[in-house]
């Protein structure tokens, strides 16, 4: 009949990664990242400045096309801090959703709102929220000007 009221929660957790244009500025980059994503290959002196400024930094994921451009100095530089690079595809555009109401759109649904009634109360198209919810594994957002991978 009824359970005890012991309910577990199921907890998302997101890890960031942030996307690394050759231009972009450090200064935008949290010093708490723990991972990033290299669009494009970066010289090993803009790397060393990322390392140093990021502490926490773990793994640096890029495209195969992007790891075979990187300077095999910048290859042994990071594998000497132990930081993990991984080859990744990640295809699609962005979502330009902010990122708390994506997460609400999608506990939305979970509680068996209807994407209509989600359209209603949240002013987001309803084709939109079906995408998000059929997608929600899906790992690219759109912060501002910053693209922003999620695991």
């Amino acid at each position: 009949m009824g359970s005890s009221g012991n309910k577990k929660t199921a907890v998302q957790y997101f890890v960031m990664k942030y996307s690394v244009y050759p231009e972009t500025r450090i200064e935008k980059i949290p010093a708490d990242t723990e991972a990033i994503h290299l669009v494009r290959p970066v010289k090993k002196e803009f790397l060393e400045k990322i390392l140093k400024k990021c502490g926490s930094l773990g793994k640096i994921c890029l495209s195969n096309s992007c790891f075979k451009r990187l300077s095999p100095k910048t290859k042994k530089i990071l594998a000497k801090k132990r930081i993990e690079l991984r080859i990744e595809t990640s295809r699609g555009r962005a979502i330009e959703i902010p990122f708390e109401k994506m997460l609400q759109l999608i506990e939305m649904r979970k509680d068996f709102q209807s994407v209509r009634d989600i359209e209603k109360s949240s002013g987001i198209p309803k084709s939109t929220v079906h995408y998000l919810v059929k997608y929600a594994k899906r790992a690219k957002v759109k912060k501002g000007s910053e693209i922003i991978h999620l695991r």
